[in-house]
């Protein structure tokens, strides 16, 4: 068995060298295997051989969404959770370098339930004084397209149909494994969202005569050392597409009461809004068409009406002269 040799502490380590003091340190194999997958793949995507102290915490939570964003929610909350005592167990030891962010939080689990928001209470964080034209711009197109927030930061602006009030985003289909690898592939394909007024009003002021590359972007030149693909980086400003991270942690900072990592999530919009039109009386086939799911099963789990809807359509039972 190889001698493990710990690093002085203070002393400079790099990403790669932290790792496998890491899980050189852990005893059990079946966890020394489950977390070398995890911390394997972060650190590959991050750079091994960076010093873990230039690593910053945003590029931590952007590996993991990167990785596992569309995972299961089990796989997101178990790959987050060895990178967490990973960084931790850097920190305890010494070694600085970057933690998992707040906004990169763990996922309820399916059996819980996305909270779906009033009506008042997104019109009301969209037309804080404090929010940024971006984000209300964002916000108000997850709400009214009930869109994935993945699909809405894909668009570019030579999508848009501004006359039409719709755009072809980057969906999911379904996910199939190829025979031969025994690998997990997930196919896409292009589908059609459409927004209102809301949208249609922001949206102009948002881009400033921009007439090409990615509709929301950082307010920020990428550094010199970070790799960003030309369709992610509007050829006029250099600005890059904002990331489901940046947006996810832009969300937060706005919601939370708690401390950070306790605000709303990026996938509530869409909640929110199928379940406002469901009790506006959309039908579960409109619903389906709004919401591009191909089961209706799937969609019902994002109907949630709120008391005072139920509390509605109760009276509706009352005898007739009582309603008077």
């Amino acid at each position: 068995m190889p001698t493990l040799v710990h690093l002085p502490t203070g002393k400079a380590v790099t990403v790669r060298a932290a790792a496998d003091l890491f899980l050189g340190s852990l005893g059990n194999p079946n966890t020394v295997r489950n977390y070398g997958i995890a911390v394997g793949k972060t650190t590959e995507r991050l750079g091994e051989g960076r010093p873990l102290a230039s690593v910053e915490d945003a590029e931590i939570g952007e590996a993991l969404e990167l990785l596992w964003g569309r995972s299961a929610v089990n796989t997101w909350n178990a790959r987050r959770g060895a990178v967490l005592s990973w960084t931790g167990w850097c920190s305890e030891h010494g070694y600085e370098g970057p933690m998992v962010p707040a906004w990169a939080k763990r996922l309820a689990v399916p059996d819980s339930e996305t909270p779906a928001r009033s009506k008042m209470a997104v019109d009301r964080l969209i037309a804080r004084r404090e929010v940024h034209l971006r984000e209300k711009a964002l916000w108000r197109m997850l709400y009214e397209t009930s869109g994935r927030a993945e699909e809405i930061l894909g668009v570019n602006i030579e999508d848009l149909d501004f006359a039409g009030r719709r755009c072809p985003v980057k969906a999911k289909g379904a996910r199939t494994k190829a025979r031969r690898r025994g690998q997990a592939r997930e196919d896409y394909v292009l589908e059609t969202v459409y927004w209102d007024a809301g949208t249609a009003r922001l949206l102009p002021r948002l881009l400033k005569g921009r007439t090409r590359g990615p509709v929301f972007v950082t307010h920020r030149r990428p550094g010199p050392g970070k790799v960003v693909s030309s369709r992610d980086v509007c050829p006029d400003t250099g600005f890059a597409r904002l990331s489901y991270g940046q947006a996810r942690a832009l969300l937060d900072e706005h919601t939370a009461v708690r401390g950070p990592g306790t605000g709303w999530d990026l996938h509530e919009y869409r909640h929110s809004s199928l379940t406002h039109l469901g009790e506006q009386g959309a039908s579960l086939l409109m619903l389906m068409a709004k919401s591009r799911h191909k089961k209706p099963e799937n969609v019902r789990r994002y109907f949630k009406p709120s008391p005072d809807a139920i509390a509605e359509l109760t009276s509706l039972l009352a005898p007739g002269d009582s309603r008077r």
